[in-house]
């Protein structure tokens, strides 16, 4: 990332690894601006308090499965700073009971949903309302290319999870999660074609932060042998995504730049 003003927006910023990048960013480059966004801002004291005193952080509300929501907040970003270079989808559902299903007779069609929803819909709505943000973008993050067909303007970054490889699947359950992961790589990989085409591109990448010390993965810690803390997770996922260059688009990294199949 070059020292001009960056702009980097954390689509839900309010805990675990969101929350994170908001900080590590700021802290990294005082010419960073980091738009965080969460459903209820109110509610993240941890938000409100990095907040203080930080100009540099803009807090907007916005529910990932709310249409309406995304689109107020891409009109926020246009009025405000007219472009973006770096889009994080952070926010993520194991399901709404917090528990993965262990089999089939757990499943649930309205709990399905709603982890397709904001695992999968949702960033790819995201996507849609801020490539025209990302294409003013100037490749504040990543590699640039001296060659001006191989350089990008703009990063979409989805945190994806190593158990939505189909290839790796080798324990089953967690249908909702799995099967929404699976999809979010899938928009990853349809995404990463579509910006490749046009003169301006945007690098689409999935991210898998390892298993991170958080309260999606809390019911599981047990089973972990080394858990992660958030800072040491961003900061390796940080590390992948300023090494990006235009034929890494479409690709599933692990926080150590390991590509995962799909």
């Amino acid at each position: 990332m070059s020292g001009t003003s960056a702009i980097a927006l954390i689509q839900g910023a309010s805990r675990g690894i969101g929350l994170q990048f908001c900080k590590t960013l700021l802290l990294r480059n005082s010419a960073t601006t980091v738009v965080a966004t969460c459903r209820d801002p109110n509610s993240s004291s941890e938000l409100a308090q990095l907040k203080v005193n930080n100009d540099r952080l803009h807090v907007c509300k916005l529910d990932v499965t709310k249409e309406n929501d995304i689109s107020d907040v891409s009109k926020y970003v246009t009025e405000k700073f007219g472009k973006l270079d770096l889009l994080i989808n952070c926010a993520g559902m194991l399901h709404p009971s917090g528990k993965g299903e262990t089999s089939l007779r757990s499943v649930d069609g309205q709990d399905l949903l709603l982890t397709l929803h904001t695992n999968a819909v949702g960033p790819l709505l995201m996507a849609k309302m801020f490539s025209p943000l990302l294409l003013n973008g100037n490749g504040q993050f990543g590699v640039l290319s001296a060659d001006p067909k191989a350089t990008h303007c703009g990063i979409i970054a989805n945190m994806s999870a190593k158990v939505g490889s189909i290839t790796d699947n080798g324990l089953g359950g967690w249908y909702s999660y799995r099967m929404s992961k699976a999809a979010l790589n899938m928009a990853t990989k349809n995404l990463s074609i579509e910006f490749g085409r046009g003169r301006k591109k945007i690098i689409c990448v999935s991210l898998h932060p390892g298993t991170v010390n958080t309260d999606l993965s809390r019911p599981y810690h047990k089973n972990v042998p080394n858990l992660f803390t958030t800072e040491y997770s961003v900061d390796c996922l940080l590390k992948v995504i300023d090494s990006l260059t235009v034929e890494d688009s479409g690709k599933f990294f692990t926080y150590d730049r390991t590509v995962l199949p799909y």
